[in-house]
Formats: C-alpha cells, structure tokens, sequence
C-alpha cells in the first residue's frame, strides 16, 4: 500500500478553559473489539506491513533470531538455604521458575539444563507468563502472579517446593511483589486487589489477608485516593505488618497492623484500620526489618534519600515523627538507590553521574554510629555499569545481583561480603553474547536550553568517521523518578556492527541526580526534558557523529510523550522516530486505565494552569502541515497502562495533516505495556523496530 487508509474525521470539539478544542478521531478511544475501529486497525496493520515485511527484514531476521535464542537468567531470591530464580532457557519463549540448595548455587554447580523447574509456563498456553513471585519466609512455598496477554491484572497461584499447587487467587488485579506479605508460618499472606482495567476499576485499590486453603480472602482496608497505592512489608520474624499509602508524586505514609488480622472485616479506609507510624512529613518512608530494627529510607530533609533506623518496638507502638529516627546512611550528593542486609554487613548502593556504586559497612556499627560518608568497602564493578537486584541473605554476610553496563551482558553474580580482592565475586550465569573488543563508550555532557549540564552515553564500534554521516539513535525516558543507566541490548549488536551509534540521553524528570533532577522535569518544566532530548540531538550532530537526516529518536510509555514532544517540536532534527506505547493526548491522558495517578506527575488537563503547557507540548493537538520524518508508533490492545488510543489518533492526525512520513502504526494483540512476552512475539517486535530503523536512516543490512 502506497497511501495509508483514510480515516473518517468526526466533528467534535470542546472548551476547555475558554480554548476550543477539537479531536476528530476521538471514535478510535474505543475498544479493539468495536467493530469499525478493529477494521481501521486491519488496514493500518496490513498499511504498516507493507513498509515492514520487505527486504530488509529478511536480511535482519538471520541476524536477530540467533540473539533472541540465548538463555538469560534473572535475579536471585534467598530463603534460609534455598535459592530461586527464573531462567529462559535458550529454546523457550517465557523464563521457569527453578529453586535448589544455596549451597549449590554459590559453588556454580546448578545446571539448568539436568534440573527440572519448579513453574514452567512454557507448559502453559502462549499468552500466559509468570511475571513475578514470593517465596515464604522459610522458603516452603510460593506465590506467583500469573498474567494472561501481558495485561498485569493477576492471578495469585500458590505452590510448594515440587510445584503441586496448594491455593489460588483469580482476578486480584494489579497486586504484585511490593503489595504482598507472607505471615512468618507461611501459612497465610496479605495482599493487595484492585478491580479490573476492563471496568475501568484499577484505581479501586483493597487490602486483604488470605488464609491457605481459605474460600475467601478478609477484607481489611481500603483506599479509595487515585493517586495512592497501597505497599506491603512484614518482619519475617515477628509478623508485624506495615502498609504503605505511596503517592504517585513522591511521600509515603506508614502504617502498622495492630491486632490480628482476623479481628478486621470492615474495609474502613486504610488510617482507621492501620496504626499511623509515620504519616505527617509527606515524604517517602520506605521500611527493611532485620533483628528487632526497622531501617527506612528515606527523602526526608533529602533529596538524594538516606537511611534512618528505629526499634521495631517503635514501631509497633506508632505514632513517630522523623526526629525520632536515627540516621544509618547519610545523605550524599549521589542519589541513593537502595540498599540490603547481608548477615552482618549493610550494602549500600548510590548512582554516581548515572551509573552506580556499591559500598558495604559493619551493620551493627552503621546502625549504633551511623556511616562515614567516606567509610565501608567499594564493590568491584565494571566501568560505566547498573547494578540491579541487589539482596542480601539476612543470615550469611553476601550478596546476590545483576550487572550490566553497555559492554556488558546482564550477569547474576554473587558476593562473598568477608573476601577480598577477586575472591570476593563470582559471575554465576549471564546472557552469552559475544561482545566486540573495539567497542567504545564514552560519557559526554551536554548543556540544555537553561544551561543544565546533562549526561548522554554514546556506544559505537570502534573507527568510525566522525563525519557526520554514520546512523545513529537517540533513546530516553524522562519522567517519573525512572534514571536511564548503562545497560546492554543484545539486540543493538547488528545495528553497531553495521557502523551505528547509540546514544542515552539522562534527560531531566528521570533520577539520575534524585529527586531536584526528577522535579525539573515535571509538571510545569516538563518542557526541561524535551530540551534535554533536542540539546543531545544537536549535539550528536555538531560533533560529528551523524546528521539530521541519519539520527533516529526512540523511548517508550512516558519516553514515548518525548519522542512525540520532540517530534512536533522539531521534526528537522530527526531522520526517524519511534514511539512505544506512548501517552500522546495530554489533555485526555487522565481519562483512561492509570492515567488519573499520573497527573501528580503531568498535572491535571481540568486544571487551568495545567492546561496552559500541556496544551503547549501535548504531541497530538501539536501536528501542523509541515515535513516530519518516518514515524513508527507501537502499542498494544491487552495495555492497561497507557491506552492505545494514543497510538492509534496521532497516527492517524499524522496521516492525514503532516507531510513526510511515511507515519505507521503497529497495534499488537495478546500483549500489554511489556511484561510477559513471548520470545516469538519478541523476536517479531525488533524485525518491525529495526527493519523500520534501517529503511529510514538508509542502513545495508
């Protein structure tokens, strides 16, 4: 197909705070299932097709489909002498659940391949996954949460140690790792529910407690706040159970469980169930229990967080104020990322200029005397790299965790916190990609519109021209207290080999620099992290790495909004855009599935003030008659994030009012935001993202 199909344009427009507004794709909000918007969604499928399934994705599939067939291995979760973790194996499409002894593990002497796993949903139909789990304290059993097409609206399924399932919870919503707390026996959890994305109920957020083998679970609080979710942490020992009111916009009250829960059956609100704990400093309190002491961190009087301890007697008996807490970890002027409890040891982890550092102390004396800021023992890492997972084993002074860096494939390893030197860490299993020798990363700054000095990571292969005429792509975030750190993409290897340039802008409204750099980027200076996108792409082109027509900007969901923003803002710096499952209506962002928690972050389109600069940013209302280059905007039907309605109207606007192009659309089903995906779905995801990145910045393949 030549020409995209046309769309019929409907008359509607409407006043918002004295502006006239017209949406005349509004009829394509509706569900896929409506039967004249499943028609225009064929047609724009098999539009894009024509422009994807071509030459040039014949010419990557050989390429890409031996990068997709590697085992990768996820991280490490200790219970007493018991280790799990979920592993893809090479020829599967979805990771299986395995445990094991812990001392196997540490000695490298697991083999996947001789083991059978413990869940393995590549026994189950395609569209199901395993997403996350939860062993019981003692490690005996498991709780995961099974999502049918990638839609994050969960079964709970409980199993034991050989996999028989002994209980299961249908349709509890978004409850997930963070909203779900086993009781020390293992014999019952708690647990968040909310209603389903289908009746628009996501925001109707409840607490339970659930007996095994139960009928039903007790109803014990619930929050009714858009903007609140609802967090679950329990001492393993004790069973003291806390719950956490987290607005989406930063602080966290903290409440405690004061009787058993079978004494509740009311599902009055949250504060008149739960025992306030720390309510009144709106700032974020988030707790760890170890032997009698709760650590929290914290942003209180700082921004870049620290740790504060108190007994968990204190606890218990609610009713603190921050003062009443001791301060573990200082505030530095690198943001903390979080921490762990390993045995006697407490490890500590900080991104320095975007990338991370890892310190360990003496517990007992980090607690008693608080932490030198420039006292404990660094961790070993590589150059330029992103520790995740980080857990500890409360009983044994080491660590489990994931380090990747550009150069480097995601790689689980282990800790010994009483070594030294190389003895200290061992690799226990990582993605198998060959890595090329000569490939060169670089940290370069650039300085925005205001001045603001931002990081941008540029990856290439080594020997290339700086003359301005290699491809190249810009990817970012932007938002929501999300920092874009080194981290590998297998499936960036053909593009570098074919004399490509990726580059990683830390653009404002992210934490890179904690919580000043996330408010620079919200709200009312949302427009800081478009300029931050705009000052890197002048920048990969001032010195040399590529030129306008070469460069290709890429994010997804609230990257998405950027790439869209900088798009309509300035369509002549860019060769190319793709957009994932993007937010694109800013003024009708709040209207569907999680958007309404979102305004503490973009601000409300019903307020006036709000109005006034999302109306000025927003990508949909900001497409006029001018060139703008290829565009591939990717969604998905089963999101219940980010409505695919964004997708399908600016495609379709762009279509129909923009010059250029061509503006394509790819609406996957049985699929959601990202979660849960096939390896054989994946696989198809990067030919379309490729094969659409290689045509418009005139890459051979």
């Amino acid at each position: 197909m030549s020409q995209p199909p046309e769309t019929p344009r409907e008359p509607v427009t409407e006043t918002l705070h004295g502006h006239a507004v017209e949406d005349p794709y509004r009829w394509l909000e509706a569900d896929g299932d409506d039967e004249r918007v499943a028609e225009w969604l064929a047609a724009q499928d098999e539009y894009t097709d024509s422009h994807l399934h071509t030459d040039t994705r014949e010419a990557l599939r050989p390429r890409i489909e031996p990068l997709a067939a590697v085992a990768s291995y996820h991280p490490v979760v200790v219970r007493e002498e018991r280790f799990f973790q979920r592993v893809e194996a090479a020829s599967e499409d979805h990771a299986a659940l395995y445990t094991g002894d812990l001392v196997d593990l540490r000695a490298g002497a697991v083999d996947y391949d001789d083991r059978d796993p413990l869940v393995d949903p590549n026994e189950w139909d395609g569209a199901r996954s395993l997403v996350w789990y939860v062993p019981s304290p003692d490690g005996e059993r498991i709780a995961y949460g099974l999502t049918e097409g990638g839609d994050e609206q969960y079964d709970v399924v409980v199993v034991d140690t050989d996999g028989a399932e002994l209980d299961r919870l249908d349709d509890v919503g978004r409850c997930g790792p963070q909203s779900f707390a086993w009781t020390p026996d293992g014999d019952g959890f708690y647990h968040m529910a909310t209603g389903s994305a289908a009746d628009g109920g996501q925001l109707e957020k409840t607490v339970h407690y659930h007996e095994l083998g139960a009928d039903a679970s007790t109803l014990l609080a619930t929050e009714t706040d858009p903007h609140v979710w609802p967090g679950l942490a329990t001492d393993r020992e004790t069973g003291t159970l806390c719950c956490l009111r987290s607005e989406m916009s930063g602080g966290t009250e903290v409440y405690v469980l004061p009787d058993d829960p079978g004494a509740y059956e009311t599902g009055d609100a949250i504060a008149d169930v739960f025992r306030p704990v720390l309510v009144d400093s709106e700032a974020e309190f988030v707790p760890t229990f170890h032997d009698g002491t709760v650590l929290f961190e914290t942003d209180f009087d700082a921004p870049n967080r620290r740790v504060l301890a108190c007994s968990l007697d204190a606890v218990r008996a609610g009713d603190l104020a921050p003062d009443d807490l001791t301060e573990v970890v200082p505030e530095r002027d690198a943001p903390l990322e979080g921490f762990a409890v390993a045995g006697d040891r407490l490890v500590v982890h900080h991104h320095h200029e975007a990338h991370s550092q890892v310190r360990h102390y003496p517990l007992v004396d980090a607690v008693e005397t608080g932490v030198a800021d420039a006292a404990g023992q660094s961790l070993s890492l590589p150059e330029y790299s992103t520790v995740g997972a980080l857990s500890g084993n409360r009983d044994v002074a080491e660590v489990f965790s994931v380090v990747q860096s550009f150069d480097h494939p995601p790689t689980v390893r282990h800790t010994d916190l009483t070594a030294a030197g190389d003895e200290a860490t061992t690799d226990l299993a990582g993605v198998d990609v060959a890595v090329p020798d000569d490939l060169v990363v670089r940290q370069e700054w650039v300085d925005s519109t205001d001045g603001a000095r931002v990081p941008l990571f540029v990856c290439h292969r080594g020997g290339i021209d700086r003359d301005g005429d290699n491809p190249a792509i810009l990817y970012g975030y932007g938002g929501f207290r999300i920092s874009v750190t080194p981290s590998f993409g297998r499936f960036r290897g053909p593009f570098l080999d074919d004399g490509g340039v990726f580059a990683f802008v830390c653009a404002r409204g992210g934490y890179e620099f904690g919580e000043s750099w996330h408010e620079a980027g919200m709200l009312a200076e949302k427009q800081h992290t478009f300029d931050d996108f705009l000052a890197a792409a002048v920048h990969l082109q001032e010195t040399g790495y590529t030129a306008p027509e070469r460069l290709a900007v890429m994010g997804g969901s609230n990257g998405g909004l950027s790439v869209g923003a900088v798009l309509t803002q300035r369509p002549d710096l860019f060769g190319a855009a793709l957009s994932a499952v993007p937010l694109l209506d800013m003024l009708r962002f709040h209207r569907f599935l999680l958007g309404e928690s979102w305004t503490t972050e973009y601000g409300h389109p019903e307020d006036e003030a709000a109005f006034g600069y999302l109306s000025e940013y927003s990508p949909y209302h900001n497409v006029e008659a001018r060139p703008y280059p290829p565009t591939l905007f990717t969604t998905a039907a089963g999101d219940t994030r980010v409505h695919p309605t964004h997708a399908r109207k600016m495609a379709a606007r762009m279509q129909a009012e923009a010059e250029g192009g061509p503006f394509l659309l790819r609406e996957r089903t049985d699929t959601g935001h990202g979660v849960g995906k096939p390896t054989s779905m994946v696989v198809e995801e990067q030919l379309d993202t490729w094969t659409f990145l290689y045509d418009a910045l005139d890459v051979e393949p």
